[in-house]
């Protein structure tokens, strides 16, 4: 398979699982973990303008269309920008997006276990996360029809 048909591949994977789990999520704030280019918060914030979502990034790259609110970004290091959000909003996060890495597991899989560490601190009862990465200590749920198995996962809190 072409990079590019496994990145329209992926991309597809990851819209229709963020479909589902907008519509399954329980009450509470959004966070999407690396803005990057501000893709994935546009499509959240289209398809659930109702709530509050949280961006995290190492640095601002997104898309003049797709910047959060100030108040709703937070700039820096994935680990410690969640430990940041723990202490403001507590457990309020209902649905976590984690889309980071380069495509190579095993310089990603560091990155995932420590974001996995701290996700506790930050996520709602039945919280859901729409991620690349299987996280520890989560239950998986079934991904939408036509997602290829491996290529997207939910998983609950």
């Amino acid at each position: 398979m072409s990079r590019l048909d496994s990145v329209i591949r992926r991309l597809t994977a990851q819209r229709d699982c963020l479909g589902w789990a907008v519509d399954h999520a329980p009450e509470g704030q959004f966070l999407d973990i690396g803005l990057g280019n501000g893709r994935t918060y546009h499509h959240l914030s289209e398809i659930a303008p109702e709530r509050d979502i949280w961006s995290i990034d190492r640095a601002m790259k997104a898309h003049p269309s797709s910047i959060p609110p100030k108040e709703l970004y937070l700039e820096g290091e994935a680990v410690a920008m969640i430990e940041d959000l723990a202490e403001r909003v507590g457990q309020t996060i209902s649905l976590a997006h984690y889309d980071l890495g380069i495509g190579v597991p095993e310089k990603d899989r560091p990155l995932a276990d420590a974001v996995g560490n701290v996700l506790h601190n930050i996520l709602a009862p039945g919280a859901l996360i729409v991620t690349n990465a299987k996280f520890e200590g989560f239950e998986m749920l079934p991904t939408p029809d036509g997602v290829p198995e491996g290529r997207y996962f939910i998983q609950r809190a």
